[in-house]
Formats: structure tokens, C-alpha cells, sequence
């Protein structure tokens, strides 16, 4: 079985996607899926949460967190801020690349 997660306060998921509405809850259908067995496919992100970034912040504090903990889950990036694109990517870029250039 393999889970997509859709991270966005105002655009629904796609067909397929388990839609999360904040950080808090991304983290803990993340945390879910890895106790079931449940592979995550790809994590799709928006930057701004809106009324939800009180509960986890804005997305860059998920792709901070999945760095922190080790979990380079396959990301893609939906937002349309384009200095939070900036800084998720260069997250990304920097710790998920890593794991890359060591397997080569």
C-alpha cells in the first residue's frame, strides 16, 4: 500500500492524496503510516497554511522536521510563495541530495 499526503489549508488533494491541513497533522499521518507498514509514495507542499499554521507553523517547519528526523521522503512542491519555495527547496536540495552523493 503506499500513501500520498497532500499538505495545503485552502486547495483539496487530488484524487488519491490524503489531504492534511497542517503541519501537526501531517506529522502524525506520517507517523501513522510508518507504524502500519504504509510506504509514502511523495509528500506534496504548500509553503503558507493560513489559519492552520498555528497548529505547526508554516510547511517549511515539516521539510525542517523530516530533515531533523532523518524521514528524506520524496517531495514535491505546489506553493505558489515563491521565497517559501526557495527556502523549502534549498532544504531539500541540502539534505536530500546528501543522502545521493554518499550512496554514489
Amino acid at each position: 500500500m503506499l500513501a500520498k499526503i497532500w499538505l495545503d489549508d485552502i486547495r483539496v488533494a487530488p484524487d488519491g492524496y490524503y489531504w492534511c491541513t497542517s503541519v501537526n497533522d501531517a506529522k502524525y499521518y506520517i507517523q501513522e503510516c510508518e507504524e502500519r507498514g504504509i510506504e509514502i509514495e511523495v509528500l506534496d507542499l504548500d509553503h503558507d497554511l493560513g489559519d492552520y499554521a498555528y497548529d505547526g507553523g508554516d510547511g517549511i517547519k515539516l521539510v525542517l522536521w523530516l530533515a531533523e528526523t532523518e524521514r528524506h521522503y520524496p517531495i514535491r512542491l505546489h506553493t505558489q510563495n515563491v521565497v517559501g519555495r526557495e527556502n523549502m527547496q534549498a532544504i531539500i536540495d541540502r539534505y536530500w541530495n546528501k543522502l545521493s552523493k554518499e550512496e554514489e
